[in-house]
């Protein structure tokens, strides 16, 4: 997957799957990770935590943490506590967010709150819509509908705050632009 591509996680690594959902990028960050890695995956959805759960199970991952929470409305040092007495790290070394953030009311809060779960320099990715480009561009009206359907703002452009508070920033596209692809290493503030 582009996203995970883009983002690196490495063997060992703590890596958060923001919006987790049922766990569909489980299986390529324990590619990148290993045994000795840890996925935190955060979500509001009860159910959708209980499909990821039945997911890591099945496949006999011990090394997946999976917090309930809304990321717009967590705080971060409670949630880093939860995931600590979960056996994993307070900080995580890198961020993945899929469709999720575009899904948040005010995903600019769950950046921030994102941001407060990682360590300094840790590497964020960022997978999420905006209207098809160029060639692709007919089809906007079609992704406009399936944005709206699924409840995901196709305007909120959340790839941004890796291309403002990241260096080394990974830039792509695919599916005619209609899907944008950003990771970069934080920025240290101050």
């Amino acid at each position: 997957m582009l996203g995970i591509d883009a983002l690196a996680p490495t063997a060992g690594q703590q890596v958060l799957d923001i919006g987790c959902g049922t766990g569909l990028n489980f299986p390529l960050l324990q590619e990148r990770i290993g045994a000795a890695g840890t996925i935190v995956g955060i979500d509001r959805s009860a159910g959708m935590l209980r499909q990821a759960l039945r997911r890591a199970e099945a496949r006999g991952w011990q090394n997946v943490i999976l917090i309930q929470a809304d990321m717009v409305l967590l705080d971060p040092r409670s949630t880093a506590a939860r995931i600590q007495a979960s056996g994993g790290s307070a900080v995580s070394d890198a961020a993945l967010a899929t469709y999720s953030l575009s899904l948040m009311g005010d995903w600019q809060q769950a950046w921030t709150n994102t941001t407060g779960l990682l360590a300094t320099h840790a590497r964020v990715g960022v997978v999420d819509m905006q209207d098809p480009e160029g060639w692709a561009r007919w089809l906007t009206p079609l992704a406009r509908l399936a944005c709206a359907l699924g409840g995901s703002d196709i305007t909120a452009a959340p790839w941004r705050a890796v291309e403002e508070r990241c260096v080394d920033v990974v830039r792509a596209s695919a599916r005619g632009g209609h899907l944008q692809i950003r990771a970069g290493k934080m920025m240290h503030d101050g």
